[in-house]
């Protein structure tokens, strides 16, 4: 098992700010625009360096996402940012019609995604975006691991040409990829190879994943961990040359087990390579106010709790 370590936590929406921060002095094109929420969404040293290229949309999501679209017929590249319930459930249609539809070149990009808000409860605490936004023809979905991955990400989405949902969270959580890194839209990370289990995460759950890699190599277990940061356009080919190897798979999401990562690489598998499959992932519900860690516990979404899916999984061969 490949040891990874860490020696600070950040938030990943920091890391977005850091890429915004980057993106502020390189790329002129680049407008950040915010529904009230710049603290949350650590833009002020953008706003600080840039000013002009700033629009404080308050609390009104759809207009933001329109104002967005607009931007964009002048050669801008709008970054629409605000909390991940209201960035994709409030404004699905303005989305749909005005971004996906007409293909146009707008970054959503959004904080506090998942149980990992933590006390603020069910109503804030989406869980069924990574679906959402998935489906939507030419909508490219990303959920990034740590800090630098998320400041990495948001960097690259800059250079990609098309609508993008950017997924990050609140949390602190170790930073363990590297600093200097380059970010590949689709292509998924290699995490730990292994020849027992095949475990595909996505966002916190990454780190998750490796913890549960320690434990089942402590049981002698091999597991091959791959962090699949983009959800669409997923990385089939690395997900079959995985289970081609291992024969089975687990899937780690903080998402509802309907509709995010889990089902895309179940589609994948039933076209493909019939092996089984165990999701670990919030099954079919809300969440409620408590500690991420409180959340994560009782939802299933511990290294723990992907151990022993692995071993279902491998039980199933």
């Amino acid at each position: 098992m490949k040891k990874y370590t860490f020696t600070e936590k950040k938030d990943t929406r920091s890391g977005f700010g850091a890429g915004m921060h980057v993106l502020g002095q390189q790329n002129p094109n680049v407008v950040a625009l915010c529904a009230d929420l710049v603290g949350s969404l650590k833009l002020e040293p953008f706003i600080k360096e840039n000013p002009d290229r700033f629009v404080q949309c308050g609390i009104s999501e759809a207009n933001m996402i329109g104002v967005s679209a607009g931007l964009t017929i002048g050669g801008k590249i709008p970054f629409a940012t605000t909390f991940a319930n209201f960035a994709t459930g409030r404004v699905y249609d303005q989305i749909r019609q005005s971004v996906a539809y007409s293909n146009k070149n707008v970054k959503i990009c959004a904080s506090h995604a998942g149980l990992t808000l933590g006390e603020d409860g069910a109503t804030h605490q989406i869980l069924e975006d990574l679906g959402m936004m998935k489906m939507l023809p030419g909508m490219t979905v990303i959920n990034p691991c740590d800090y630098n991955q998320t400041k990495a990400a948001t960097i690259a989405i800059a250079d990609y040409e098309g609508p993008v949902y950017l997924r990050f969270g609140r949390p602190v959580i170790p930073v363990f990829t590297d600093a200097d890194q380059k970010f590949e839209i689709g292509k998924a990370w290699m995490v730990n190879e292994g020849t027992d289990v095949s475990i595909f995460a996505t966002g916190h759950m990454v780190w998750e994943a490796i913890q549960a890699g320690e434990l089942l190599e402590a049981e002698g277990i091999n597991a091959e961990i791959i962090n699949i940061h983009t959800i669409k356009p997923l990385d089939e080919e690395a997900i079959l040359k995985s289970v081609e190897k291992t024969g089975c798979a687990v899937t780690a999401e903080e998402h509802n087990r309907l509709g995010g990562l889990g089902d895309s690489v179940a589609q994948v598998l039933i076209k493909n390579k019939l092996v089984p499959q165990e999701y670990v992932a919030v099954d079919d519900s809300f969440g409620e106010s408590g500690t991420p860690a409180q959340l994560m516990e009782k939802y299933g979404l511990t290294a723990k709790d992907i151990v022993a899916a692995a071993k279902r999984a491998i039980s199933r061969k």
